[in-house]
């Protein structure tokens, strides 16, 4: 069968796949230490899921216009102003199918064939195939642990050439927590202004920051409007992540632009999932700081449970809810090795260990693995008690 270069051109989620290997194991009975879903482990907040249900009593299930209703398109500016200290208009923003599907579409009326996009390693698993998709062309630029993964401007720049379109921020990131200090933020900004490029924020992960960070929007800096897009999302905040609702905030030609491509394609979300999000972003926000702090538990429990494991070394990370450990340590043809690369350790942790993560070639940076620790303190210590058998046992036989 033949199919287009385009599709041809990605690949399945690795995550996704991650998830569905355990899965298989699950259904088989098997007890899998999970660590591999990025979505928050706590329940929607009620007067969210008691909006919908009114909406669905009140038949609100009928189509809406493209880009959302605008009741919540006029909260989500106002949220974002209250929470994040920007200036949109309800012109200037529209509502998309999860934070995903915000970026999908923002990529798709900018980058193109003989484009090049800047995305910061290690990065998201979607964002290389996103642009691939295009036609456009990733453009990787380092990030360090020793930085705590958070983005330089001054490595960014000497990525930038005549045909970089568009920078990809992401902080607190996926996968490594790392957080972009506010003044590279706006060091960025100049960088974009002073090249003409666009500086997409992703910050599903706002909210969810450690002391002593804060949550932070480069759509704050003055006169970032210009040259920023803000993507949005319900999933994480407001745990949210099954109702798929994400939102971009940008100039309003990008806005009018990604409507067109949506009333093409998913036209609007769903309604039921709007009138639920006006719920959260004009309703109490008290579920954010119980997360954060139960998040805050958990990432103490992980990250000290694996540096006492020998071979792994894992900094604290500034926000999300992922630990990032290093194994190199443990990989490769040497005496002390588990596994040639992190793919394979990931496997054999799955399979023998029943343990599932994701590797760190996933994300662009092997020698590492990626452990989301959005499930109980029980289910980590399980866990890291699972890796550190494996670990010894390995150790031992060498």
């Amino acid at each position: 069968m033949q199919l287009t270069d385009r599709i041809n051109r990605i690949q399945i989620s690795p995550t996704a796949a991650v998830i569905a290997a355990a899965d298989q194991l699950k259904a088989k009975g098997v007890d899998i230490a999970d660590f591999g879903p990025g979505e928050p482990d706590f329940p929607t907040p009620d007067h969210i899921k008691q909006a919908a249900v009114k909406a669905i009593n009140e038949n609100k299930t009928k189509y809406t216009p493209t880009p959302g209703v605008m009741p919540l398109r006029d909260a989500i500016c106002a949220w974002h102003k209250r929470e994040l200290h920007s200036s949109y208009e309800t012109k200037e923003c529209v509502t998309n199918v999860g934070g995903k599907h915000s970026i999908f579409n923002v990529m798709s009326v900018l980058a193109q064939t003989g484009d090049e996009v800047i995305i910061p390693a290690p990065y998201w698993v979607s964002y290389p195939d996103i642009v691939k998709y295009t036609g456009a062309t990733p453009v990787y630029v380092e990030t360090l642990a020793e930085d705590g993964f958070a983005v330089r401007a001054s490595a960014v720049e000497k990525a930038i050439t005549s045909k970089t379109k568009l920078i990809i921020l992401d902080s607190p990131s996926n996968p490594t927590g790392g957080v972009t200090a506010p003044d590279d933020c706006e060091k960025l900004l100049a960088l974009c202004k002073k090249h003409n490029i666009w500086l997409m924020g992703d910050e599903c992960y706002s909210h969810f920051t450690y002391a002593p960070h804060k949550p932070f929007s480069v759509a704050s800096l003055p006169g970032a409007k210009s040259n920023v897009i803000i993507i949005g999302s319900m999933s994480k905040t407001f745990a949210m992540t099954g109702w798929r609702l994400g939102y971009t905030l940008a100039p309003a030609e990008i806005i009018t632009a990604t409507i067109k491509l949506q009333s093409q394609s998913t036209s609007n979300p769903t309604s039921i999932a709007q009138y639920a999000a006006i719920a959260a972003m004009t309703g109490p926000m008290d579920s954010v700081p119980v997360m954060l702090a139960e998040y805050a538990k958990r990432r103490r429990r992980i990250v000290d449970g694996l540096n006492a494991i020998p071979g792994i070394t894992c900094g604290d990370p500034g926000g999300a809810f992922y630990a990032f450990p290093n194994v190199s340590a443990r990989l490769g043809s040497g005496p002390d090795a588990l596994a040639k690369d992190g793919a394979e350790l990931a496997t054999l942790l799955l399979e023998k260990a029943h343990v599932a993560l994701v590797a760190g070639e996933a994300f662009g940076a092997p020698g590492y693995l990626r452990l989301s620790y959005a499930t109980s303190i029980e289910r980590i210590d399980e866990g890291l008690r699972r890796i550190g058998r494996f670990f010894s046992r390995a150790e031992a036989a060498a």
